[in-house]
Formats: C-alpha cells, structure tokens, sequence
C-alpha cells in the first residue's frame, strides 16, 4: 500500500534553501501537479486508519490541507473546515497563532460548533506548530478532537497529542521513506 505515494516522495526534486535541503512534493507543495490517483491513495489510507463513524467535520489547515481534506470529504460526506489565513470576523471565529519550522502568523478558524467531534488532516508534520495551534483552537471552540492525522512524518515534532501518519521520512540529499503505515 502506499506505493504511489512512497514512489513519488523518494522521486522528488530537492532544492537547498540556507542550510536546508527542501523536497518538492505534490501534497506538500501542490507542485508540480498533483495526481487524482495520488490523492484517492492517500485518502483511502487515511479512510482505512481513521475511525470516522461519529465524525462531524474534518478540519484542515490552509494551504496544503485543503486538497487533502476535500478529497477525504468527498470520499466520507463528511463536511470539511478549513482554518484560513486570513480574518473574516464571523461570529465565534477563532484566532490562532501558528508557528512552524518554515512560518508563523495567524490563522482563523470559522464554522465550528461547541461540542462537535472533528478530525485534524494535515500534509506534514515537522515540527508540530500547526497542529498545536489548531489542536488549541479547536479546544478553544468548544470540539473534541477524535483524532489527528497526516500523510508525512519528518523529524521528531514536539506535539503533546496522539497522531497518525501515513508514512515517516527522512530527508538528507534526497527523501527516502523509513516507514509506512496503512
């Protein structure tokens, strides 16, 4: 399983940036194109470890979350939720302040009700600053958070709650994948 995703990832181009070898992938990056069969792969992964009987909303973070979570929403019926970038001062709109390896800034998450039951899906997981602030977010607003899955693992994130991956990688001159786990 996962053979689409493995094959693509230890195929990627890699550009340096300082002292960081960086991996150009279609679910990291959306570039250079990114491939129908790799998304219904990765989503029937998630699918398959993912308990989502009693899941209200999945929620994703903008920008890379979003075609994963629309391709596991259209999979699942269930609605999704996208955590923005950008302020729309709904009511109940939450601010949440994101920190990241490669970023940091706020995000605003919108259109959840108190006492849903909500999945996290992201692309990867490096240094655990955006789960942490949507995990805290989505605790602000009142959901439980069943569960917290991601196609990648890199690194060893500091993030205090259980999640997911798909697979684990490391990333030195070029990406090879460690473990697979569907």
């Amino acid at each position: 399983m996962l053979d689409r995703l493995v094959a693509s990832l230890e195929t990627c181009p890699m550009v340096r940036r300082g002292e960081y070898m960086y991996y150009i992938h279609p679910i990291t990056d959306g570039v250079p194109v990114v491939d129908p069969a790799l998304l219904r792969e990765v989503s029937c992964a998630m699918i398959r470890r993912l308990d989502l009987s009693f899941v209200d909303k999945i929620v994703v973070a903008e920008a890379m979350g979003i075609h994963i979570g629309t391709t596991l929403s259209l999979m699942t019926d269930i609605p999704l939720s996208i955590v923005r970038k950008r302020k729309y001062d709904l009511p109940g709109e939450v601010a949440v302040h994101q920190e990241t390896g490669y970023s940091k800034g706020e995000l605003y998450l919108n259109g959840i009700i108190k006492g849903e039951k909500v999945v996290i899906i992201d692309d990867v997981i490096s240094t655990g600053g955006t789960l942490e602030a949507l995990f805290s977010a989505l605790t602000r607003a009142g959901a439980e958070v069943t569960d917290i899955c991601v196609v990648i693992s890199r690194g060893e994130p500091v993030f205090a709650h259980p999640y997911q991956y798909l697979v684990r990688i490391e990333v030195t001159d070029r990406v090879r994948v460690i473990e697979r786990c569907s």
